[in-house]
Formats: C-alpha cells, structure tokens, sequence
C-alpha cells in the first residue's frame, strides 16, 4: 500500500468555495465530496488546522489507510478495483479488515456493483483478496 501513489493532477477551490467548507465545519455539518479526486484536493488544501484555502495548482495527495481527515467527514462509494487508490482511499475511512469483510460478502453475494460481475469476484478470489 505505501508504494501505491496517484499522480498529481491539476485542482482548483475558488475562495466561494472554500468559504462555504468553512462555513459547514463552523456549524458541525459534514463535508461530503462527491469523488476520490476531490477529497484529495479537499485534504491537500487544507491547512493544520483543517481549514481549506483557495487553491489553485497541482494536488499531490495520496489517501491511504492511516490518513487523519482534517476536512472530509464521509464518504459514499461503490465497490472498487482491487490495488486502486480508490479502494485505499476507502479503506482510510473505514479500515482494512471492514473493507475486506464487505468485499467478500459481495463476492459471496454475487453482487454487481461497477463492473462486478462474475469475472472480477473469480480474479479477486484468485488474489486471496475474497
């Protein structure tokens, strides 16, 4: 897992945007983003003491198991890929061993999700992954 690193990509908040996130954290409300590239950029944008700044330039965050959150709460995801940086960005918010357990109920389960058709449960079973 610490090998594994996502490529740094071009992000930006607008100061609105920021000032909105602030605003959430100041009332106890949650900070969701919708997708693994935005809770990077939200996390790498944020100072020691979890507020986000505007940012403009490259984001270079990798989220992976171990990761203290200064600024996203939560997290709703699908099922993923195994070695993704988005599988590793779900296990940091809910631990390897939950994140194995679920995986191998849906394989078990013969769930759907994505891509998640018989083909990948037999390649995620032949990993030890499920």
């Amino acid at each position: 897992m610490e090998a594994h690193r996502i490529p740094p990509e071009r992000a930006s908040i607008a100061p609105a945007t920021a000032a909105a996130i602030a605003a959430r954290a100041q009332t106890g409300r949650r900070v969701w983003p919708s997708a693994r590239r935005r809770c990077g950029t939200l996390e790498g944008a944020a100072d020691e003491h979890g507020r986000v700044r505007p940012f403009e330039g490259v984001a270079d965050v990798t989220i992976r198991p171990g990761h203290r959150f200064g600024v996203v709460d939560a997290l709703l995801t699908n099922f993923h890929l195994p070695r993704s940086s988005l599988l590793l960005l779900v296990a940091a918010f809910a631990g390897r061993e939950a994140v194995l357990r679920a995986y191998r109920h849906a394989v078990d389960a013969r769930y759907r999700f994505y891509s998640y058709g018989r083909r990948h449960a037999d390649r995620m079973r032949s990993r030890g992954i499920a």
